[in-house]
């Protein structure tokens, strides 16, 4: 599983144990500079899909079954497409072939200011997940996300909207061989539904779920019903 922009592997947290307990062999990885990875911040997709595909090789895990959020659909999508031996299918959550990024916010976010995870978090969620939505009584949705966004180092998050923003896709779904699932929220913000739309079209073998007022931070805000459609995906 690979996270998305200024993420680490503790966003999955509810995919994970569920996945491992129905016979999975289920990895969460925390990117270079990242989480409590160490290394240097891997500027492009490229190159975080290079790492991904040679970490896989040298765990000797593949072929793998990817799953990936926002920047993680990304880096899924090159794996696939550079690296194929190592990929057999992909679960895509929050994926659009281009994700351009707000200038404010990439602004905010090179100078290290608290209001880039303050927007972050704002637009990645729905309605429901700005008033309430935790599953957990007493907790706030957002409160959450925005102090996972805290956490990353200096540099993180912009190093990663960044490598989003200019990243172009080209032909990448006619690369992709690998049969896929894509799960769309309909208050996604970040990638909204018309722009999933137009990456799934291109795809060979896809199939498209929808999750009714939910925004990007699916998993999150709808971790039951994320972790039923990853189980059928994936099996």
């Amino acid at each position: 599983m690979v996270h998305g922009a200024g993420m680490d592997r503790t966003v999955w947290s509810q995919q994970t144990r569920y996945l491992a307990h129905h016979g999975f062999s289920a990895m969460a990885v925390d990117l270079p500079g990242h989480g409590d990875s160490s290394g240097e911040l891997l500027s492009t997709i490229d190159e975080m899909a290079d790492w991904l595909a040679g970490l896989i090789r040298s765990l000797d895990l593949g072929p793998v079954r990817l799953v990936g959020h926002s920047m993680g659909c990304l880096i899924a999508l090159e794996t696939a497409a550079r690296h194929g031996d190592v990929t057999e299918r992909l679960v895509l959550m929050g994926a659009a072939a281009a994700m351009p990024v707000h200038p404010d916010l990439l602004g905010a976010a090179e100078r290290n200011e608290i209001l880039a995870p303050q927007l972050m978090t704002a637009w990645a969620h729905g309605t429901r997940a700005h008033i309430a939505g935790n599953p957990t009584p007493g907790l706030w949705m957002r409160s959450g996300c925005q102090a996972l966004l805290e956490r990353a180092a200096d540099g993180v998050i912009y190093n990663d909207l960044f490598a989003c923003s200019s990243y172009e896709a080209g032909d990448i779904a006619g690369q992709v061989k690998c049969p896929i699932t894509v799960i769309v929220g309909s208050e996604d913000k970040m990638t909204p539904p018309k722009a999933t739309a137009q990456l799934v079209a291109g795809f060979s073998e896809v199939e498209l779920l929808h999750l009714e007022g939910i925004g990007h931070m699916m998993m999150l805000e709808a971790p039951d019903q994320i972790r039923e459609m990853m189980l059928t995906a994936l099996q």
